[in-house]
């Protein structure tokens, strides 16, 4: 009885040491740490906030989770933001022309310029680190020549700036809160099923109770503070259906399984009829129509579009480290949007909590640092002790 109950813990321990359990338990020590130390920390007020701070960072480490499933490194993510914020901002700002007339072509320049850094890697052969920081170089010059000499366009749109300046009513907020916790459970009870019928391994039902109650009642606090201050933002919903739309792409159609298929083994991929390189381009190009969508937020979220913004600043640094952080490996194969959006969460969190603490630049570098470090240490131990 003892063994059995040691193997039952160690297939969960297996199965859940590199996914979502290091990055939850990294977020809720850093809520816990900064909700003692500076109290406003947890305040309704700050958490809208913090979910607004993310936002672009979350949204990019969807991208970028996709290239780091298949095997390859995507450095100029950021770039393709930045250039899409920019066709944004002039042709709404300088040319006139219709908010979503301008969205729409900033969301085609983004998917062309990832388009462009699959090419280079799949049908040439360039390592993706080179191919993508030439992309970053070249990038951040396109942008520079459409912001012009100021390097600044500010956008006043009502449109535009309604994305992320929108919330949901309260009554609205909470309906769609117990409609993503029904379907939550609907996935946990399918899941649980399909596990059954197929003969694989199963979870204990307290863990699928666990688990459901601790996402249910996740998401209802989260709503209830936010409707306490300003209400559920907009973009909060437009993240989180971007999410689920690319976990169920990833997880549940043929094309999401070849990514893994890639990531985990390129050539054996190829030797059973995987079309690699028609994944690969498409995957970077997807990932180039998400980064639009960051940019498109960015604009939103800051009513203007700057060099700084995007490519001046650590938001690359930040993105790869959130999908890091949220378990996804280096070397391809394993990992979840989901996961890197947590990860997202963390990397905002803790920028967030040393900046109510007062924390220097230095100390936040150092910090953020030290937390990557750490989740690239669990996710090779993790590796490790699988084998």
């Amino acid at each position: 009885m003892i063994n059995a109950i040691d193997k039952t813990l160690a297939s969960l321990i297996k199965r859940n040491i590199s996914g979502y359990l290091p990055v939850l338990m990294a977020l809720i020590v850093i809520w816990v740490y900064f909700g003692i130390s500076e109290p406003a920390f947890l305040s309704s007020r700050n958490l809208y906030y913090l979910l607004m701070q993310s936002s672009v960072v979350g949204i990019l480490a969807i991208g970028i989770t996709l290239i780091l499933l298949l095997g390859e490194i995507d450095l100029s993510i950021a770039a393709v933001a930045g250039v899409a914020a920019s066709i944004l901002g002039v042709l709404s700002t300088n040319y006139d022309f219709s908010p979503l007339t301008s969205c729409l072509v900033a969301l085609i320049a983004g998917g062309v310029l990832s388009c462009l850094m699959g090419l280079v890697t799949s049908l040439f052969g360039v390592p993706s680190f080179i191919a993508t920081l030439a992309g970053l170089m070249g990038f951040q010059g396109l942008m520079m020549k459409i912001l012009g000499s100021n390097g600044t366009i500010n956008v006043r749109d009502p449109f535009i700036r309604g994305i992320t300046t929108s919330t949901l009513s309260d009554n609205h907020a909470i309906i769609l809160s117990i409609f993503i916790i029904l379907i939550y459970g609907f996935l946990l009870y399918f899941d649980h099923n399909k596990r059954i019928k197929y003969g694989l391994n199963i979870n204990p039902l307290k863990l699928i109770l666990s688990k459901f109650s601790f996402f249910s009642l996740s998401i209802l606090s989260v709503a209830i503070a936010l409707n306490s201050y300003r209400g559920v933002p907009f973009l909060v919903v437009i993240i989180f259906f971007l999410t689920v739309f690319i976990a169920w792409f990833t997880k549940s159609t043929a094309f999401g399984l070849y990514i893994y298929a890639i990531g985990g083994n390129a050539k054996s991929a190829r030797h059973v009829g995987i079309p690699v390189i028609f994944v690969t381009i498409c995957t970077f190009t997807i990932t180039g129509l998400i980064a639009a969508i960051a940019g498109i937020i960015g604009v939103s979220r800051y009513a203007s579009v700057s060099y700084n913004t995007f490519v001046g600043g650590p938001l690359l640094l930040e993105t790869i480290g959130a999908a890091v952080i949220g378990g996804t490996s280096l070397f391809g194969g394993h990992g979840s949007v989901w996961h890197a959006l947590l990860g997202a969460l963390v990397i905002g969190s803790l920028g967030n909590g040393l900046d109510l603490t007062g924390a220097s630049a230095a100390d936040k570098l150092i910090v953020s640092g030290s937390i990557l470090l750490v989740a690239v240490s669990i996710d090779s131990f993790a590796r490790r002790f699988k084998k």
